[in-house]
């Protein structure tokens, strides 16, 4: 599937085109992977639409995949042909650099994200550079490992973040395919703690309370209790308006986005930084 230009989805409700391409295959180091499954991502909206463009066109979107291993390029020895294995937002870094030392690819000023930078995973063959292959546990599906790719590892890191320990109260906001991952984490990890929830619709808010959550309320409400952590998923602004709003002092936002929308951008002018003196945002 190509995305062949930046479209405006009201306008262009299907961008993406059906096509064949040749089949890539890997250079250096990396492994050609033939796709079993490719998760469905908020970035793929941003790319359509420019937010994130694509480097350039055509290109193929898709992060979230899990497949097997077809053919292994020059130098590429981390995996065998056959084995099962993801592949991520990030496609390749310089591997040497004070963040990828750290951890830190993402930083890179060398990153490569796939699906954006080069062809991803709406496709039935891709190519990676095998430092950001990972195996697939056979306890997983295809269909279930795939959103675990991205919606699963940055809200994992947004948890991480946090810095919370068991007992603390956190709230969500937004409760899309990353949080609903997360409170999960929460459950298991944090056992004691109060989960509350801050989604746009009742059936967002049905399904949070349905697994866990301790409130859930639109994002203008106000908790029961206030915040000491925040992670936001949300594509706007205005819900980490929201969000500070209900902080305590020395409570930590973690904002979990690629970027925001400008439409509500103006809103974040309704902060009363005198009442939030305390509070720490962390940016991811």
């Amino acid at each position: 599937m190509l995305l062949t230009k930046v479209a405006d989805l009201n306008e262009t409700p299907e961008p993406l085109v059906l096509a064949d391409v040749p089949i890539p295959q890997p250079k250096d180091r990396e492994v050609q992977v033939r796709v079993f499954a490719c998760g469905v991502c908020h970035t793929e909206l941003d790319e359509i639409e420019g937010r994130t463009p694509p480097a350039f066109f055509p290109m193929i979107l898709g992060h979230q995949v899990v497949g097997e291993i077809t053919a292994l390029g020059q130098g590429a020895t981390r995996f065998k042909k056959g084995s099962r294995i993801g592949v991520a937002w990030i496609n390749a870094a310089c591997g040497s650099c004070l963040h990828c030392r750290n951890g830190l690819e993402n930083l890179c000023t060398a990153f490569v994200a796939t699906g954006r930078d080069v062809p991803g995973g709406y496709a039935e063959y891709m190519t990676v550079c095998e430092d950001f292959v990972y195996p697939i546990p056979q306890s997983f599906s295809h269909v279930e490992a795939a959103p675990l790719l991205c919606a699963g590892a940055i809200g994992y890191r947004s948890l991480r973040l946090t810095g919370m320990t068991d007992g603390e109260t956190i709230g969500l906001v937004g409760f899309g395919a990353s949080a609903h991952l997360v409170i999960q984490m929460i459950h298991f990890q944090f056992p004691s703690s109060k989960i509350f929830v801050f989604a746009r619709s009742e059936a967002e808010r049905v399904f949070a309370r349905s697994i866990g959550a301790a409130w859930t309320g639109d994002m203008t409400e106000t908790p029961p209790e206030s915040l000491r952590y925040a992670i936001d998923t949300t594509p706007v602004w205005r819900p980490v308006v929201e969000a500070l709003k209900n902080l305590d002092r020395g409570g930590r936002l973690v904002i979990n986005a690629i970027r925001k929308d400008d439409s509500d951008k103006s809103s974040l002018m309704d902060i009363n930084y005198q009442d939030h003196k305390w509070l720490e945002i962390e940016i991811t």
